[in-house]
């Protein structure tokens, strides 16, 4: 697709989903930027939530119609309320669908355990990757862990 004109890519793109578009940002820097397109996103979200949302939603400089895209299905999956959400292995504090707080990675938060172990004459292994978290920090770890636990038991009770 090197060689094709832009315009001809961003009609092959208008035939993605949005997962589809967002990892055809991932293949190189031309394909991030004709899959940001502006209208593309408009397109999509006017597909998933009608012409009526978009309207209502419509991005606000310096958000793009892909931010908004990205709120709202944030949104859809896990409220509108102040939430703590797991992806993979990082936390971030929600609200209104909109990432209010990067709390960090189970991965770093292991690590600065164990740093603080060391500091205080426990065994563990020192790293000196990432200072200590603060207490606000374990405590909304503790409430994200709580969180992606008890999810597989509210599932099952809905079924």
């Amino acid at each position: 697709m090197d060689g094709l004109p832009a315009d001809l890519c961003l009609k092959i793109f208008c035939w993605l989903d949005h997962q589809n578009l967002a990892t055809a940002q991932l293949v190189c820097k031309k394909w991030s930027v004709l899959a940001s397109d502006n209208a593309l996103w408009s397109n999509i979200f006017k597909e998933r939530w009608g012409v009526d949302n978009a309207t209502f939603y419509a991005p606000v400089h310096p958000k793009s119609w892909k931010d908004v895209y990205f709120v709202q299905d944030r949104c859809d999956r896990v409220g509108l309320g102040l939430k703590i959400v797991r992806e993979g292995d990082n936390y971030y504090f929600v609200h209104q669908g909109e990432i209010q707080r990067y709390l960090g990675s189970r991965r770093s938060e292991a690590r600065a355990f164990d740093s603080l172990n060391s500091e205080n004459g426990y065994s563990g292994t020192k790293s000196e990757e990432e200072p200590c978290s603060s207490i606000l920090d374990r405590i909304l770890f503790f409430i994200g862990d709580l969180e992606a636990a008890s999810l597989h038991a509210k599932r099952s009770r809905l079924q």
